[in-house]
């Protein structure tokens, strides 16, 4: 080689390398590593206090099907991780409500192109380093859920007399340890590491808001989550795991009842969550339907009420950590506006912050829900895009601060 060719092949290289470098400064290095664990009423990551500040995206998997839509993901997370957000709570199932897009089209049966699709969804939220919390069955029919379950046993000849025997029905139960052990078993075709094995991955959630109108007690419900929660820790030990609860009371504390929204719905905050194998409690709050009528001012009052009773609950009797998993206000409710929203968000932020700060247990609050620009689809009142909401992602900007900041304080302490 002269050295003419010598010196434009040294050129052509710099290049090559500069161009290089530069791609990669553009794409995000992935940021999550090690596992979030629990001691006492403490989130713990790499052995100091996790707190984090996060938001709900159940639509990832079913949007990211589709590989032309995939870029609506990748901006939820680039959006969500400049604004602070560190745990993103979404749906790994979606189960034979609709065949073009099921994850599972019937018991056992999954559609391969889908699962890739929930890959992709985890490889993207470790880019940015964003952990997930990742729901395995709903109680409701939207995708699938537990009426699907009920329906699959009655076309296999099993005697179903009602969904809420997907809690007790051995066949029915065998169905969801089926598709949990092939969830977590699941070997990522981007990353190369299983699902259990991925730090991505925060917490498994056994169901999205679980109900059984059968059983208003608790104890159906406290039956299931018993078995299945041993049998999801036997799969996978490394994860946490929590249920899904939207933090009703049951009959084994009936003090507590009046807490509750004026019902019941089968489930039991206190028994419930003392089961060993979960490791921290959830509550959701929809004061817009539950409370249906009052105004604002009372409807906060429950909200606050209902965030406090628990986090005593959970500080004293569970001694395990919570966290407010859904909350939002919804642009339907009459008299809506994006200021109520604003201040309704900045009160349960508040609300959440000065609880973390008098005696820690709660880790941090999931806002229903995020969404990409052209998702019109998706809107169902609680839809905020932080884009085009700059008050709203200033507010949200603003609580995750307040997270990041008490962790490092708790860290020094600890």
């Amino acid at each position: 080689m002269s050295k003419f060719s010598r010196v434009v092949f040294f050129f052509f290289f710099i290049l090559v390398v500069c161009r290089i470098s530069a791609a990669a400064r553009l794409v995000p290095s992935p940021r999550v590593s090690g596992f979030v664990t629990t001691e006492g009423t403490q989130f713990l990551l790499n052995g100091s206090p996790f707190l984090f500040n996060g938001f709900n995206s159940y639509w990832m998997m079913h949007v990211a099907a589709d590989p032309t839509e995939r870029y609506k993901i990748s901006n939820v997370f680039r959006d969500a991780s400049a604004a602070g957000l560190t745990v993103c709570r979404t749906w790994a199932f979606s189960d034979g409500s609709n065949q073009a897009l099921d994850l599972q089209i019937s018991p056992g049966v999954y559609d391969e192109r889908v699962f890739e699709a929930l890959d992709f969804v985890m490889s993207e939220a470790s880019k940015y380093g964003i952990r997930l919390i990742m729901s395995l069955v709903n109680n409701y029919n939207d995708y699938g859920g537990r009426p699907q379950y009920a329906q699959w046993g009655k076309s296999a000849g099993v005697q179903i007399s009602s969904d809420d025997d997907f809690y007790t029905n051995p066949v029915l139960k065998e169905y969801y340890k089926n598709h949990v052990k092939k969830v977590l078993t699941r070997f990522n075709t981007i990353t190369k590491v299983a699902y259990k094995d991925d730090p991505t991955i925060m917490a498994w959630e056994l169901m999205n808001e679980p109900r059984c109108q059968a059983d208003t007690s608790g104890k159906t419900v406290q039956g299931w989550v018993q078995e299945m929660a041993t049998y999801t820790k036997s799969i996978d030990n490394k994860h946490l795991l929590e249920i899904g609860m939207e933090g009703f009371y049951g009959d084994s504390m009936p003090e507590k009842k009046q807490n509750n929204p004026g019902y019941q719905v089968g489930t039991d905050f206190i028994s419930n969550n003392l089961i060993q194998e979960i490791d921290f409690a959830t509550i959701h709050a929809y004061p817009d339907i539950w409370l249906s009528g009052q105004n604002d001012y009372a409807q906060l009052g429950f909200v606050q009420k209902w965030m406090s009773s628990h986090w005593e609950d959970s500080r004293t009797i569970l001694r395990k950590p919570l966290v407010f998993s859904e909350f939002g206000k919804s642009s339907k409710d009459p008299g809506y506006t994006l200021s109520a929203r604003d201040e309704y968000m900045n009160a349960v932020y508040d609300s959440i912050d000065n609880l973390a700060r008098s005696g820690g247990t709660i880790g941090g609050g999931l806002v229903w829900q995020i969404v990409a620009e052209g998702m019109e689809s998706f809107y169902d009142g609680y839809e905020i895009v932080l884009s085009q909401n700059p008050s709203t992602a200033g507010l949200i900007s603003g609580q995750s601060q307040k997270m990041r900041a008490l962790s490092h304080t708790l860290s020094r302490k600890h």
